[in-house]
């Protein structure tokens, strides 16, 4: 190799690590303005996570450890006395009693009353669009408009509840007081499985048709490719609207709504049976002031709920399809 030759070389060699510092640069920058792009986007989410999130609940967190009742400034750090207070209180662990059992009997009647309605209106048929937007509409009444509507229509004196008994010779029943009120009150749920039944459709209309399609070839009924094909393909859908399900029913504030005299005064003139949890710190907060209490309510409430969440995923585990793998690495 002559002189002239190796000394090309050399140049060539020494300019590459200069050429890939020079190529790093640009593709630093656009790492760069991504990774802003993204942060200027998300910024109005996190902005109100922080704001309206995060802060409420570290005020209330800190609520919880105090005896302040939202007016006087005479108030005193106790610590966790207001939580050994709750754990010894028994009308907490009554109102989280029914509240349990509201949340195992609501939730299911929902899941299943709008996954019928979503194979219903999955079929075939004629007008099936105004059909699916008639089982809709109650899903987007305010629950207070809700909540009056029901109020008026099991009224003792003048609800429509009664008048179609008084048809049949059946005396009036007071419907708003124990032990119908309950009844009533899931009532109310089952009104919005119109929203439950939007999602169900949309996981109906994502299942393969070339599955049901073999099955009905290969001699299966109609129940048994619903429970083998159906329902495990269907079963994301599901876990979902069980998780929403059982979050939204333990902070109902539906029988607030139904009451007679719906406000911190009559809190405590509700039906013992629609006495849920949340009515319960509704109670504490507006009919006696206790903030503090009040405040280690809500969060002992929101642990709850983390443990809930977190037993039904274990639990289901197991018997949830994916078609995805969710806990596979990209």
């Amino acid at each position: 190799m002559t002189v002239d030759q190796m000394t090309s070389v050399a140049d060539r060699r020494g300019s590459a690590p200069v050429a890939g510092r020079a190529r790093s640069g640009p593709r630093t920058s656009i790492l760069a303005r991504r990774h802003r792009a993204f942060y200027m986007f998300a910024s109005p989410w996190i902005a109100g996570f922080v704001l309206l999130t995060v802060a409420p609940m570290a005020y209330a967190l800190w609520l919880s450890l105090t005896t302040f009742d939202g007016i006087s400034p005479n108030w005193h750090y106790v610590g966790l006395g207001n939580y050994r207070e709750l754990f010894a209180d028994s009308q907490t662990w009554q109102s989280l009693g029914r509240t349990g059992l509201f949340a195992i009997t609501s939730v299911p009647l929902s899941i299943v009353a709008g996954l019928g309605l979503a194979v219903l209106v999955n079929r075939p048929i004629k007008a099936r669009g105004l059909f699916r937007t008639l089982l809709y509409l109650p899903a987007v009444v305010p629950p207070v408009g809700a909540g009056i509507a029901f109020k008026q229509l099991f009224d003792q004196n003048s609800g429509a509840a009664n008048g179609v008994l008084n048809l049949f010779g059946i005396d009036a029943l007071g419907w708003l007081a124990d032990p119908y009120a309950r009844y009533v009150l899931i009532m109310t749920v089952l009104w919005t499985a119109g929203n439950i039944m939007i999602i169900s459709l949309a996981g109906l209309q994502d299942i393969p048709r070339e599955l049901l399609e073999a099955a009905r070839i290969d001699g299966a009924s109609a129940w048994r490719s619903f429970r083998s094909i159906t329902v495990p393909l269907l079963s994301p859908v599901l876990l979902f609207q069980t998780v929403t399900g059982v979050i939204a029913s333990v902070q109902t504030i539906m029988p607030l709504l139904l009451a007679s005299d719906p406000t911190p005064a009559g809190i405590t003139a509700l039906p013992q049976s629609n006495y849920l949890y949340m009515m319960h710190v509704f109670a504490e907060y507006f009919a006696f002031g206790r903030y503090g209490y009040a405040s280690a309510l809500l969060w002992v409430l929101f642990v709850l709920i983390l443990v809930a969440t977190g037993l039904i995923f274990r639990a289901t585990s197991g018997v949830v399809f994916y078609n995805v793998d969710p806990e596979a690495k990209k």
